[in-house]
This record gives structure tokens, C-alpha cells and sequence, in this order.
């Protein structure tokens, strides 16, 4: 029921139709206007689906426990913005481990160190001798080789810690949230799905519309975020799903809409011969729309649609009919 509210409220502002060929309606000098029928373009209703065009994931680095989410579904998220923690207990005791044998074997390698000076000294003076000095150069490289090493590892360590910051992958925003805080996860699981700062309007058509849809073809669209604006066909699909033509038409301005909204959009589906007359033309009383025929008066049409050149006129004009203002026949 709403869409089809939507549909009654956009229809007079977007129902605009192109006329074809030449115009074969001409307006005099004096106010007249001679009645020719005019090839239109006629433009269906159809409803489309707001789409990401690329969608990625945020996922976890390492095993551990989610400890924050900083994000929500609907969030807007920049690239490289932290969108959860993860922190794995196991890590920071191995740390605090690592840090105390790095302390050990520092004060091992002081030690070597000093002992190598002595050696050192005591070699100068002939009462050391060189093996004394080769075997203290040896230790004190052991243990710069083992201090090193660890250095390493801690590096490691702390590295892993810094891949439990997830990562928004790319500019977006934040479609839906996987986890809870507190939820235990391993490396791989998707935190987060982001759709991608790039939508399109996904169109499902009948059928009997295939022919009629081209690359490139411009088309309206209406809804309360967008008001009477135009785009393109984007891409047809060779494939019908279900009996449906699905193709995709760019339009800007998408980014405030809702992923997955539905919005009405106005395609192409043949055409035909209509009267269009100036609304300059028509006159209303007590809710009937009327027009003067030059040598005839008054007479009442049925309107249709409000179109770029005018107003289609269903019934009440025949072709050749010569239409005056009222203001011009008073």
C-alpha cells in the first residue's frame, strides 16, 4: 500500500515523457495552436532496489576475545578506521614472559661484557692468555645473539597484538555487525559486512519490457529521498531471472538512501500517438477541464498525462483542431 502511495505522490513530477521525431504541433502568433498528433515515448513504473556495487568484510587476525565494537549497523566508516578489538590473554602473558628473560639475558650479557674487559686487560699485560680472551669474546657474542633474538620475538608478539585492531577494508558503511562484545572468535570470522561507497538501483522488469531496454537509456526516478531526478541504464543483464530482465541504472546521490530501499523508476516501454496540448491552453470549471475550439467554443477533454510539451489530451480533439486561449477569445 505505501508503494503504491509513493507511486500516486511522484507520478505527476516524473511521468515525463519525450516526444519524438519533429513537432507536429505548431503555435501561432496570434495565441492559436492546430491540433496534430505527436509520437511519445511511453514510460512504465517500475520499482527498483538500492544496491552496493562492491561489499566487503572485516574480519579478525587473530584468536582471542572481542574486547570492544566501535561500529553499529548503519555506521559510516573510513578506510583503515577501527571498527572492533580483539585480545587474546595468551599473548600478554607471553609478553610479560618474554620481557623477563630479555632482563636475564641482559644482565647475562653485562656480565660477559665485563668479564671480556678484564681478559682484555689482562691479555695487554701478558698474564691472561689468548684462549681466556677468545672463549670471553665468544660468550659475550652469545649472548648478544640470544638478546637479539629475543628482541625478535617480542617484535612478533607485539605485532600480533596490533593485528587485533579490525580494520574497515574500505570507505563505506557498516551493513551488519557479526559479533558481540565478549564473543570469542579465530582468525578469519567476519566481524563486520560494509557496503561499499558505490550503489546502483537494481531493476527487476517484466518481460514484455526486454526490447525495450537499452545501455545508456536515460530514465526518471522519484521517491521522498529523490526528488524527480534522472539516470542511466548502467548494464542489462543477458540473463532473465524468473522471467525478469534485471538491469542496473547509475544515478548520483545514492549514499543517503538505505541499502536494499525501494524506489519507483520510469523506463521506456514503446511508443504512440497522442494529442499534447500547451497547459496555456486548457482551463478548469468546477473540476472539469475544458478548451475553446476556434469556431466552435467551449468544449470538454480528458487529460492524461502531464508530459515536457504539455498536457496529453485522451478524448475531445480531433486532429487539425484550431485550440485559442481563453484570455485570446475573450
Amino acid at each position: 500500500m505505501k508503494s503504491v502511495q509513493v507511486l500516486r505522490a511522484v507520478l505527476p513530477i516524473i511521468f515525463a515523457v519525450a516526444t519524438l521525431g519533429q513537432p507536429v504541433c505548431a503555435l501561432a502568433a496570434d495565441g492559436e495552436f492546430t491540433v496534430r498528433k505527436s509520437t511519445i515515448v511511453d514510460r512504465k513504473a517500475v520499482f527498483a532496489t538500492v544496491e552496493s556495487i562492491d561489499s566487503a568484510t572485516a574480519r579478525t587476525r587473530i584468536s582471542g576475545t572481542i574486547s570492544s565494537l566501535e561500529v553499529d549497523e548503519g555506521s559510516r566508516v573510513k578506510k583503515g578506521s577501527r571498527l572492533a578489538r580483539v585480545v587474546d590473554p595468551k599473548l600478554r602473558l607471553s609478553m610479560q614472559a618474554l620481557e623477563a628473560r630479555i632482563r636475564s639475558v641482559a644482565a647475562q650479557r653485562d656480565l660477559a661484557r665485563t668479564a671480556l674487559d678484564r681478559i682484555a686487560r689482562l691479555r695487554k699485560s701478558g698474564i691472561a692468555s689468548q684462549v681466556r680472551l677468545d672463549q670471553a669474546q665468544t660468550n659475550m657474542d652469545v649472548a648478544e645473539q640470544q638478546l637479539a633474538a629475543m628482541k625478535a620475538e617480542k617484535a612478533v608478539i607485539s605485532q600480533r597484538q596490533s593485528e587485533g585492531v579490525v580494520l574497515a577494508p574500505t570507505d563505506g558503511r557498516v551493513l551488519k555487525v557479526h559479533v558481540t562484545q565478549g564473543t570469542n572468535v579465530q582468525p578469519g570470522e567476519v566481524v563486520a559486512t560494509l557496503a561499499a561507497d558505490a550503489f546502483i538501483l537494481r531493476m527487476h522488469l517484466p518481460e514484455r519490457h526486454a526490447r525495450f531496454i537499452q545501455r545508456g537509456e536515460s530514465v526518471s526516478i522519484g521517491g521522498q529521498n529523490l526528488k524527480a531526478r534522472s539516470g542511466s541504464i548502467r548494464q542489462v543483464y543477458p540473463e532473465m531471472r524468473q522471467g525478469r530482465v534485471v538491469a542496473d541504472v547509475e544515478v548520483d546521490g545514492l549514499g543517503d538512501y538505505f541499502v536494499g530501499e525501494r524506489v519507483p523508476v520510469y523506463v521506456a516501454a514503446g511508443s504512440r500517438e497522442t494529442f499534447v496540448v500547451p497547459q496555456g491552453f486548457l482551463f478548469e470549471r468546477f473540476g472539469v477541464t475544458y478548451v475553446r475550439i476556434k469556431g466552435i467554443g467551449e468544449n470538454v477533454v480528458q487529460t492524461g498525462q502531464a508530459l515536457e510539451a504539455g498536457t496529453e489530451i485522451l478524448s475531445g480533439l480531433r486532429d487539425g483542431d484550431v485550440l485559442q486561449k481563453p484570455e485570446a477569445a475573450k
